[in-house]
């Protein structure tokens, strides 16, 4: 949405500029005029009222998602914490499975819920999945209480960020896995947070578009958590990146970093 509201803000940006230029704007003059001329004259005098309708809809979107992040308190009220955040990983369309359980809990293709983890009142979650859902900063609130937690994905989560990362430290006494790859907001300053996951044993930071340098990323993150297995797959490892020569065959590479 940010890309189309600057392309719309240059665009009539310069068509009034242009249309200044050459003629005094007038009525009957414009009458006259091409009818892509009179279209971005149309937008220029109507720019604000877009600026406010793009504004408004993005002011929406963060509602939307801030509401769904937010915890049900009457499932907690009457069910318990372990039941309120099942509750909150199933409504996000995530799913999630109990510590000694086998079994997986998610939402159908409709949405609809499979109520039996209800019967799991006194059990703690253990693996969480919320790849490619809404979950962000503030929906960690919901999973503070699982100490037994171990597995974490948020792969391709719009929302996670770096605060979002600087927040994980409440699960750093349990957590084991985690998966932050394809998180277009996430930046090098937060990956440094993770430092305090001591426990982590495997991270998979594959595709990050805001990360540059994914070399000396990788060599950071390594320094940082000597015994977890860096995943850092779709980057380009060429030698440039440490301000060597090129290699041969430059392109894309896949790669896995264990220690």
């Amino acid at each position: 949405m940010s890309a189309t509201f600057t392309s719309l803000r240059r665009c009539c940006q310069r068509s009034a500029l242009l249309v200044v230029a050459k003629r005094p704007w007038s009525s009957s003059r414009a009458s006259g005029a091409p009818l892509h001329t009179r279209f971005l004259l149309f937008l220029t005098q109507r720019f604000y009222d877009v600026e406010m309708l793009l504004s408004w809809g993005e002011r929406q979107r963060s509602m939307a998602v801030h509401s769904r992040n937010v915890g049900n308190g009457y499932a907690k009220n009457v069910y318990g914490a372990n039941i309120a955040a099942a509750f909150f990983v199933l409504t996000l369309r995530g799913g999630f499975r109990y510590v000694g359980q086998s079994e997986w809990f998610f939402p159908d293709k409709r949405g609809r819920l499979n109520w039996d983890f209800i019967n799991y009142k006194d059990t703690l979650l253990e693996e969480v999945n919320l790849s490619y859902t809404f979950f962000n900063y503030g929906g960690l609130g919901n999973l503070e209480g699982q100490t037994s937690l171990r597995t974490l994905l948020v792969r391709g989560c719009p929302e996670v960020d770096d605060w979002f990362l600087a927040r994980l430290h409440v699960l750093q006494d349990s957590l084991k896995e985690l998966d932050i790859s394809h998180c277009p907001r996430i930046t090098v300053g937060g990956l440094a947070a993770l430092r305090n996951l001591k426990g982590l044993r495997r991270l998979d930071v594959s595709s990050l578009a805001n990360v540059s340098s994914p070399g000396l990323v990788v060599l950071l993150l390594e320094e940082m958590l000597p015994q977890c297995e860096i995943v850092a797959n779709g980057y380009d490892y060429s030698l440039g990146q440490l301000g060597g020569g090129e290699m041969e065959g430059q392109g894309d590479v896949q790669e896995t970093r264990v220690l």
